[in-house]
């Protein structure tokens, strides 16, 4: 289940200064190309409800990207880079029982949500993955909500999905990651240092068909899917409503 940004206009840079969509133009095609490895825990008896694990994959995208060893001279700090200098793609991969152990044993970060437990990776070339992660299948990570997504929170950032593609769960985690990260990169500190106190809270939710085309063109970020799998290229598949954001629009 990989997703990967095709967002190329960089005649308007980003807020934030590590944003890829700054004004000087990187080719980011010929750059080596990374992958971010996130690893969902589905275990037979116990499966996830498919809304939590979408929020806790957005939250453990940015929990990567802020642990101080994404930053600066840190362990994963050249890896993160090198990604986020190509093509930002995810992969969503599956465990349970001993893979999952096997998995957890890997340097990263597990986040877990209300049922739910993802673990992320720093990033590893496309032909590079630990065997550990490698022999984990991407298939099979079709989730349910036992009950409709209550509306997400008053102020709390959401994350449209489209009404009108269908994606298995996992797509959908790499999508919703690639949605909190763009929300991240157009944020101020001081609006990213809020977030991060907060945990990351985030809502995923479907949007309403009559407002995706309102949501999908306000100019809050979008995700272009590169069409790997699943759904067409060039495919709008989340809108990243954070509220400074959204401010930013009415202002």
């Amino acid at each position: 289940m990989s997703t990967e940004d095709t967002r190329h206009d960089t005649r308007v840079p980003a807020v934030g200064a590590d944003s890829p969509f700054r004004q000087e133009r990187i080719a980011r095609d010929d750059a080596p190309q990374f992958v971010l490895p996130l690893v969902v825990r589905i275990e037979k008896d116990a499966p996830p409800a498919r809304t939590d694990a979408l929020e806790t994959a957005a939250r453990a995208v940015l929990v990567l990207l802020t642990d101080e060893r994404s930053a600066g001279e840190g362990e994963w700090a050249g890896a993160v880079r090198d990604w986020q200098d190509a093509r930002i793609r995810k992969v969503v991969r599956r465990a349970r029982g001993a893979e999952w152990r096997k998995a957890g044993a890997l340097p990263g970060l597990t986040v877990h949500g209300a049922a739910s437990e993802v673990r992320v990776f720093p990033p590893v070339p496309l032909d590079g993955w630990p065997k550990e992660l490698a022999k984990l299948q991407v298939s099979g990570t079709d989730l349910d909500d036992p009950e409709p997504a209550a509306p997400a929170p008053a102020g709390l950032p959401v994350l449209w999905l489209n009404p009108d593609l269908d994606m298995s769960a996992g797509k959908a985690m790499a999508q919703a990651g690639h949605a909190a990260q763009l929300a991240w990169w157009e944020l101020t500190g001081a609006e990213r240092a809020a977030w991060q106190d907060s945990g990351f809270r985030l809502a995923v939710r479907t949007a309403p068909r009559e407002r995706w085309a309102e949501l999908s063109g306000s100019g809050l970020p979008v995700v272009r899917d590169a069409g790997f799998t699943e759904i067409a290229p060039g495919s709008c598949t989340v809108v990243s409503d954070h509220p400074a954001l959204r401010g930013r629009l009415r202002g």
